[in-house]
């Protein structure tokens, strides 16, 4: 029996014509999503408070792109309230952001932590540590005093060591890297410290000390001097230039960074009794290539903030990081 071509026609058009009506009726229904939305909300609760246990802890530290068995890198950065604060934290972040196997210790120096550095914590993507550690009025640089005088952040180090030896096991890999919140970093840098084996990695850092840049000298692999403009002879170690081994750091306990060490020996007296000279492990090439920098961000003048402050029309010190 023969079909004719345009009754075939016609019954694809009419079916056609039902299927669109089938999606008009459709359109504008309502549709029931709140238990899905509520589900999702509570997925993303559990999260985050997973992620914020233990004292300020958020996350541990990424292992995607293949850093499963990569060690993780400690950073330490210790902070301290000024106009500046948080746009030097958020720049630092946002280098982080893209190292893998990374935690950040943060430590304030502050009687309590603060909502501002919490907050940008929280919502920076890095896995970190939030403490905080109140400098001594005794060794507080007043105005007027020159920097190495009192030299910043040695109490707020030597708070982030005592929690990594509170929190860490001997047999867990990583290293140490103390990392200021003024300084830039190459991503580079963190891999090339990575890889210390068992005892300080040390790396050059630039514009320090009235020179373009400062470095250990190497020959057949091993640090025979420094290149600096003050005193040659001292093992001369920006905090910047050299990583620490976690695992050496476990095994000597009771081994910190002084507040009160001489002018110049501020490094020296953390390193001195971990590791000798001939110990330290050089990298970047054999100490020739600069992949970390004191840039530090320009002192902003605000002397009309200042002067609406004192008249009482200022946002106040709460507003201190916009």
């Amino acid at each position: 029996m023969r079909v004719k071509l345009k009754n075939v026609f016609l019954v694809y058009f009419v079916v056609s014509l039902l299927g669109l009506l089938c999606a008009l009726l459709q359109l504008g229904q309502p549709c029931d999503c709140s238990q899905q939305l509520q589900a999702e909300r509570r997925r993303g609760r559990d999260r985050l408070l997973a992620e914020q246990r233990n004292g300020g802890a958020r996350g541990e530290p990424r292992t995607q792109g293949g850093g499963q068995d990569l060690p993780t890198i400690y950073v330490v950065t210790p902070t301290y309230a000024r106009p500046v604060q948080k746009a030097e934290l958020v720049r630092l972040s946002q280098t982080l952001l893209h190292v893998r196997a990374l935690h950040w210790v943060v430590v304030e120096d502050a009687a309590a932590p603060t909502a501002l550095v919490g907050g940008l914590l929280a919502s920076s993507g890095v896995p970190f540590t939030h403490l905080h550690v109140e400098t001594p009025p005794e060794s507080r640089r007043r105005p007027g005093d020159p920097p190495w005088l009192h030299p910043r952040g040695a109490e707020q180090r030597n708070r982030a060591l005592r929690w990594l030896r509170d929190t860490r096991a001997p047999g867990d890999r990583g290293v140490v890297y103390f990392a200021d919140d003024d300084n830039t970093y190459s991503l580079r840098l963190f891999e090339e410290m990575r890889s210390t084996r068992g005892g300080v990695g040390v790396a050059p850092w630039g514009w320090w000390g009235g020179l373009r840049f400062e470095r250990p000298l190497v020959a057949g692999g091993r640090v025979v001097g420094f290149h600096t403009g003050w005193k040659p002879e001292r093992p001369s170690l920006d905090m910047a230039g050299f990583a620490v081994a976690l695992p050496l750091l476990l095994a000597r306990p009771r081994r910190a960074s002084t507040p009160r060490a001489e002018r110049g020996y501020l490094e020296s007296s953390l390193l001195g009794a971990l590791v000798s000279p001939a110990q330290l492990e050089p990298k970047a090439g054999n100490c020739t290539q600069v992949l970390v920098w004191h840039t530090r961000t320009e002192k902003p003048k605000l002397r009309q903030e200042e002067q609406l402050q004192r008249e009482g029309t200022g946002l106040g010190p709460t507003h201190r990081g916009m």
